[in-house]
C-alpha cells in the first residue's frame, strides 16, 4: 500500500500525503468555515464525521479528532483511499456550499508581480512565466517532501504588500525568499483565505490552507522570527492552493479573487 500512489481524479497522493491530509483535516475544515455560515456546509461536515467514525469505529463527531485517528488506523489499509476521497470531495463541496450561501468575498483583481521556482529549497528564483499543472509549477521542486507537495499545497502564494511590510520592519525578505511560487499585488489579502477561488493567468485554483511558517525561512527574519508570518498574527500568512484547472501564467498577468465564470471544471477534477 505504501508504495502505490493514491489517485483521486487528476490528483496523486503518496501514503504520507494521505496520512498528513487526514491529520490536518480539522484545520483544513475549520479555516475554511471560520467566520462563515452555511447550513448546507455544516451538514456536509456532520455527515463526513459520521462516515469517518463509522469507518474506523471511533465514537466521535469531531473532525479534529477523527482525521488524525483515521490517519493512524488506516495508514496501511485499503480503506485509506475511500476515506481520503470522501474528505477531498467534501472539502471542495463545502467551499461550493459556502459560495452558494453568499459567504465568499466580492470579486477583486490584482496582478502577478513575480513567479518563482527552484530545484529545491529557498529562496526560489524569479522566472518570467510558468506552466501550471495539477502538481503545481512545472519544474519546481520541494527539498523536504515530507512537509510539502500534497495536492492542496500545489501552489504557494504570497502578497507583495506583506513582503513590503516585513521589509519595512527590517526583515531581510524578498519576493521568493519564503518559498512562494506566485507573488501577487493588489488583492485584499485578508480575504485570500481557505475556500476562495483564484483565477491566475489561465489557471484556476482553490485556496485550501494557510502555510505554516517553517524554520527553513529563519534567515529572512530579524532574530530568526519566522513566526512573524503566522496567521495567528493577522493576514500575514502565505496560502496554499489546489490547482483545479491547469494553465499558463506570465509575470504581470491578472489574478482574480472569486472569478464569476469558472467554466466546467468538474469534468477535470472529479474522481474517476
Amino acid at each position: 500500500m505504501s508504495g502505490s500512489p493514491l489517485i483521486i481524479g487528476p490528483y496523486r497522493f503518496t501514503t504520507n500525503d494521505a496520512v498528513r491530509t487526514l491529520g490536518n483535516l480539522g484545520g483544513l475544515w475549520a479555516t475554511q468555515m471560520d467566520g462563515r455560515q452555511s447550513a448546507a456546509a455544516d451538514r456536509l461536515g456532520t455527515d463526513l464525521a459520521r462516515r469517518i467514525a463509522t469507518a474506523i469505529d471511533v465514537p466521535s463527531d469531531s473532525l479534529d479528532a477523527l482525521g488524525p485517528a483515521a490517519a493512524k488506523i488506516l495508514k496501511d489499509s485499503p480503506a485509506l483511499l475511500p476515506i481520503l476521497t470522501d474528505v477531498w470531495t467534501t472539502l471542495r463541496a463545502a467551499s461550493d456550499a459556502l459560495r452558494a450561501a453568499g459567504q465568499m468575498p466580492a470579486s477583486a483583481t490584482g496582478r502577478v508581480v513575480q513567479l518563482s521556482a527552484s530545484g529545491g529549497g529557498v529562496p526560489k528564483v524569479a522566472m518570467p512565466s510558468a506552466d501550471i499543472g495539477f502538481r503545481g509549477v512545472a519544474g519546481d521542486v520541494q527539498r523536504v517532501r515530507v512537509h510539502h507537495g500534497r495536492p492542496w499545497q500545489a501552489l504557494c502564494i504570497y502578497a507583495d504588500e506583506v513582503i513590503e511590510e516585513l521589509r519595512a520592519e527590517g526583515h531581510p525578505i524578498n519576493r521568493g525568499s519564503v518559498g512562494e511560487n506566485i507573488t501577487v499585488a493588489g488583492l485584499p489579502w485578508a480575504e485570500v483565505r481557505p475556500g476562495v477561488l483564484l483565477r491566475i493567468g489561465t489557471a484556476l485554483t482553490h485556496v485550501q490552507a494557510f502555510a505554516e511558517p517553517c524554520n527553513s525561512n529563519v534567515a529572512f527574519f530579524l532574530g530568526g522570527d519566522f513566526q512573524r508570518m503566522n496567521i495567528s498574527r493577522g493576514p500575514v500568512s502565505r496560502v496554499y492552493a489546489t490547482v483545479l484547472q491547469p494553465g499558463h501564467i506570465d509575470s504581470g498577468d491578472a489574478i482574480v479573487l472569486e472569478p464569476g465564470d469558472t467554466g466546467d471544471i468538474e469534468s477535470l477534477t472529479r474522481p474517476r
